[in-house]
């Protein structure tokens, strides 16, 4: 049996081990959080090195893809500096090919209901760590807000279009990359915190994508009709869904044993069911996700 382990640094609390079968072969998914703590999360790196098929990076990525640069997050690179053998991946070849496909999902699926409950208007709570997945809305003609600064650093000015993604990202990026990850993104405890924000954006967008995180953290206590698009879902969170009034919650990876895993555990199973030794291409992630009939996942919550 092959096993992919995400080690991960938001709460312990979502940690969960399930067995599955992908291209004909069992995969043990095993994710396990630390609290926050990451030399804890180092030290699992280390131990398990060699030990495992391959890891997932779980609550942060190693570096964000905004368009066709990339910027690395120096405190986050530290986590990995004891592995040696096992490949390592923060699911960001999945985010750029699963996620760009999230759109056209919604419009083959839920096309009528957007244009009769307020059109396709989107909120995307952070573009630069799913790039795929706000390419996906803007080119399918969404009119979008991208709310890397209010979410990211509590900056209220929201942004509209990719290109301005862009332009910020090359002047903050850099910066930003070297800051405490903790800054930019709640771990730990943090993660169970509910401070409504940004109510304004979450009732003008028809669509609210993102992070399952981000969007849950701001949400407004009533939100009636609205859909979520996200991902690394426990029931605590459908929970939370349900209560303000979301109808449908849109998962990029599938439902497993009454949760969804990180985009970073799925590519981290494909890894290892592929036995290269090494992450894969995003050319090799399309033709595997094809190969699987893997998409998108609806479930109706009012």
């Amino acid at each position: 049996m092959k096993r992919a382990v995400s080690i991960s640094i938001g709460s312990s609390k979502r940690d969960k081990r399930v067995e599955i079968e992908l291209l004909g072969e069992k995969v043990l998914l095993e994710r396990i959080g630390t609290d926050g703590d990451m030399e804890k999360a180092a030290r699992l790196f280390g131990e398990l090195d060699g030990k495992v098929d391959a890891f997932g990076v779980g609550g942060t990525d190693l570096a964000l893809r905004v368009g066709d640069k990339v910027y690395p997050l120096h405190s986050v690179r530290s986590l990995v500096r004891f592995v040696r053998h096992t490949p390592v991946v923060d699911g960001g070849g999945l985010k750029n090919t699963l996620e760009y496909r999230l759109a056209s999902f919604l419009d083959a699926h839920l096309g009528d209901y957007i244009r009769a409950h307020g059109g396709k208007k989107a909120l995307i709570t952070s573009s630069a760590d799913r790039w795929g997945m706000a390419a996906s809305f803007a080119d399918a003609g969404y009119q979008t807000v991208f709310g890397d600064l209010m979410f990211g650093l509590g900056v209220p000015f929201p942004l509209r279009t990719l290109r301005g993604v862009e332009i910020l990202a090359a002047l903050l990026l850099p910066v930003v990359g070297r800051l405490p990850f903790e800054w930019l993104y709640p771990t730990g405890e943090k993660q169970d915190e509910w401070l409504p924000r940004w109510e304004k954006y979450y009732r003008w967008a028809t669509v609210i994508a993102g992070d399952c995180h981000y969007v849950k953290r701001h949400l407004p206590r009533r939100l009636e009709g609205k859909i979520v698009v996200t991902n690394t879902t426990v029931p605590e969170d459908v929970r939370r869904f349900r209560e303000v009034g979301i109808k449908y919650l849109v998962t990029s990876t599938p439902l497993l044993d009454g949760r969804t895993f990180g985009t970073n555990l799925m590519e981290a199973a494909l890894v290892a069911v592929a036995g290269k030794g090494r992450p894969l291409t995003e050319e090799e992630i399309s033709t595997y996700l094809d190969e699987l009939g893997l998409e998108p996942q609806i479930q109706v919550l009012n």
